[in-house]
């Protein structure tokens, strides 16, 4: 119900996901009156059930009031349906940090984790053609073990979503030299280097801006503010230089032409950049999975999203993801050389 678009875009989303997967089954949260015409139009009845919640959290509600009263909530009420079992995972296009607070109240973090983070796909250059990056936005700070948790849950996460037997992991930062950064990243390049052998990755040390897209890393690591102001910086240049292109090739009859000969390529390269293709952050850290799908997606980028959380739900990622960081912990204090765990299945 707190998508920007509404829940016509939502439900066009679930029938597209439904299409596509017709094994999927669905719990819908919000407001009958408004979602019975629409799932009936869409002949979704057979797989979706109706969970009635009258209130809807807005996009100017703060988290703190919808923890104390939002329990009328379509959000809350989905994030329950996953607390009580009902949905293997919760997808949600509102509110990020009503939704993260609500997550954290009703779920609970993972032993071991401080702060949970929003992960995210980047387009790159690797033959998957992503990378993971964390945190997206979850948490303003993050200190050093934080960024080392971030590590662990990044490298389950790309191990599980992308099939990367040993993904690599680097360490944002303004440079690559190692006496670059504040001190909390210099600690956190010792702490996530000394954990690679008992975490089953490889730390390629820092890695830079220009490395986002590259395929020298699988995950990128940084804190909540940098990640999601090179989210928004990224989406914001690929829709200028989007419509640039566009201007250039519809400006003269010639270059209409030149566009209309190009047409192929472009579809093509169209469909790699889109940035509806990687719509869904996920919540990384809590005893079940959370899927951010932006607030303005449409049916296609909603779709996506399901896609993403059908696809992890069907892994038994949060299992595999408690695993490995429990696992991982372990082994840093009972080796804390740098020993290697035996545990490189997850």
């Amino acid at each position: 119900m707190g998508s920007d678009r509404g829940p016509v875009a939502v439900l066009d989303g679930v029938q597209i996901a439904h299409r596509a997967n017709p094994a999927l089954r669905f719990i819908l949260h919000g407001r009958e009156d408004e979602l019975a015409p629409l799932i009936a139009a869409r002949g979704l009845a057979d797989c979706a059930v109706l969970h009635h919640a009258d209130g809807v959290v807005t996009m100017h509600d703060k988290p703190s009031q919808v923890m104390r009263r939002g329990k009328d909530t379509s959000m809350w009420s989905a994030i329950e349906s996953v607390r009580e079992r009902e949905a293997a995972v919760a997808v949600s296009c509102g509110n990020t940090g009503a939704l993260m607070a609500v997550s954290m109240l009703r779920l609970r973090k993972l032993p071991g984790v401080n702060r949970p983070a929003i992960a995210s796909f980047w387009p790159s250059r690797n033959p998957t053609g992503w990378n993971v990056m964390l945190d997206m936005g979850a948490d303003v700070k993050a200190d050093a073990p934080d960024l080392l948790t971030y590590a662990l849950m990044g490298t389950s996460y790309a191990r599980n979503a992308l099939g990367l037997a040993r993904p690599r992991v680097g360490l944002l930062n303004v440079g690559t030299e190692e006496h670059k950064g504040h001190a909390e990243l210099r600690l956190a390049h010792e702490m996530i280097g000394a954990a690679q052998e008992a975490g089953a990755f490889d730390f390629i040390g820092f890695v830079e801006g220009n490395d986002l897209p590259s395929d020298r890393v699988d995950v990128i690591v940084t804190d909540g503010f940098t990640g999601n102001v090179a989210l928004k910086t990224a989406e914001g240049t690929a829709k200028f230089a989007a419509e640039l292109l566009r201007g250039a090739l519809t400006a003269t009859p010639l270059t209409k032409l030149g566009a209309f000969l190009a047409m192929g390529p472009l579809k093509r390269m169209s469909a790699q950049i889109d940035p509806r293709r990687a719509n869904g952050g996920v919540f990384l850290g809590l005893n079940g999975t959370v899927v951010k799908s932006h607030g303005s997606a449409d049916a296609t980028g909603v779709a996506a999203a399901i896609e993403l959380a059908a696809r992890l739900a069907r892994s038994g990622f949060v299992e595999r993801l408690a695993a490995r960081v429990a696992s991982a912990s372990v082994a840093r204090q009972d080796a804390p050389s740098g020993e290697a765990s035996s545990e490189n299945e997850l």
